[in-house]
């Protein structure tokens, strides 16, 4: 007896005609948006991603977010809520703040943790990605319960950086929590290749390279009535303020600050020690639209990091293609990253020593020599044709993309 060939219903989705086989892909794996019938169905939808800070100036992270919200997938980033956080800005992402009552220290991170692991626990989640040492554990915990792929961003070398390394007992502390979590985070991404290849190195996982490049925005450079110096980013420990405060003494502009940090008060108090007060302008922490203008319409960036903690040493600052993206030359350290990319385009004055004579004379130099300028801005605009976002956006998206590939 023969049997009668099999037949599909077909069903119309959003103008789109299905197949049953489809629909049953549908059914079982969940229909991301974006998907294509005849396709194999997308089941990383749900991105969940976990940072310690207060969401609103994260850059990276609003970037990477929004790149993955686009591409079609649910996003969700997690941060901490503090007393004096501006209000979240609408993104095409959700963002959900943990309130905490410490603010600093081991019981801050204590605290959030425990806070981010129960939030987490609760949540549907596909895939978690933990950005940074300091918010790994949950991580790893919350992937481990829900049997789901875990991702770690790495965005410095956390162990390395100046303020872990100069405290014995808490880099022993972060370094065990590092050893123990990273080998188990098989899948991630870092900013630079020689961070990946440090991981590589110490924990036998092999990180895809995202660099930090800020999305490419129509430019118009601004008449600029006066010529000030920027340095915009945490005010942190191991950024040399300690001799660019003093230098600014001998310096024929102003510099202005844009953040805040660890070494805030530090700061402060160095400028009134060096009779700077009135050349030296803090301004906090800038929204990121407001960020903007200022930088535009700044005649010098500054990036510079002293030689305490191979973090610095490895580093790619967000800062550094924030100013070429701005037209603006910079004083930067002479490091490997910052000199390889200076010897393709030409785009900053890089400087070894970081006295306060050195650091005064370069600055003066980019202050006075009008021609020197002149060709170190053309090159920026060159330069930022070619490091943006949109060029390491499509490394981001294959990454998640290749997901199951890659955990296979």
């Amino acid at each position: 007896m023969s049997r009668s060939p099999t037949r599909f219903k077909l069903l119309t989705v959003k103008g789109c005609t299905i197949t049953g086989s489809d629909r049953h892909q549908r059914i079982c794996h969940g229909f991301r948006p974006g998907w294509k019938p005849g396709t194999s169905p997308e089941i990383m939808n749900r991105l969940f991603f976990t940072v310690t800070n207060d969401l609103t100036f994260d850059q990276r992270m609003i970037r990477i977010c929004s790149s993955l919200a686009r591409e079609g997938y649910t996003v969700t980033l997690v941060g901490r809520r503090l007393k004096q956080s501006a209000p979240l800005s609408t993104q095409n992402f959700q963002q959900k703040r943990l309130p905490c009552f410490f603010t600093k220290g081991k019981a801050f991170y204590v605290e959030f943790n425990v806070r981010l692991f129960f939030f987490l626990l609760f949540q549907k989640i596909d895939c978690i990605c933990s950005i940074d040492l300091d918010s790994i554990l949950p991580g790893y915990f919350i992937s481990a319960i829900k049997k789901i792929p875990r991702v770690y961003d790495a965005h410095e070398l956390f162990c390395e950086m100046k303020e872990i390394v100069v405290r014995p007992g808490i880099y022993a502390l972060w370094k065990r929590i590092e050893r123990s979590t990273v080998p188990k985070f098989r899948l991630g991404y870092t900013v630079n290749q020689p961070i990946a290849d440090e991981f590589r190195k110490m924990y036998g996982v092999r990180y895809d390279v995202i660099r930090n490049f800020p999305v490419l925005q129509p430019l118009v450079i601004p008449a600029k009535e006066t010529r000030y110096i920027l340095y915009q980013g945490a005010v942190n420990e191991g950024r040399s303020f300690e001799t660019l405060l003093p230098a600014m003494a001998d310096v024929e502009g102003q510099l202005v600050i844009c953040g805040t940090g660890n070494f805030m008060e530090k700061a402060k108090e160095l400028t009134r020690e060096s009779n700077v007060s009135h050349k030296v302008i803090f301004k906090g922490s800038i929204a990121p639209v407001q960020l903007a203008e200022i930088t535009r319409n700044a005649w010098v960036g500054i990036t510079l990091f002293d030689d305490q903690g191979l973090s610095n040493y490895l580093s790619l600052a967000n800062r550094f293609s924030d100013y070429i993206h701005a037209g603006i030359p910079q004083l930067c350290v002479d490091y490997p990253l910052y000199r390889d990319l200076n010897n393709q385009y030409n785009i900053a004055v890089l400087v070894k020593d970081l006295s306060p004579t050195s650091i005064a004379t370069q600055l003066n130099r980019l202050l006075k020599d009008d021609a020197l300028y002149s060709t170190l801005q053309k090159n920026c605009l060159v330069a930022r044709e070619v490091l943006n976002w949109e060029q390491e956006e499509k490394k981001l998206i294959a990454f998640y993309k290749n997901l199951d590939a890659k955990r296979g």
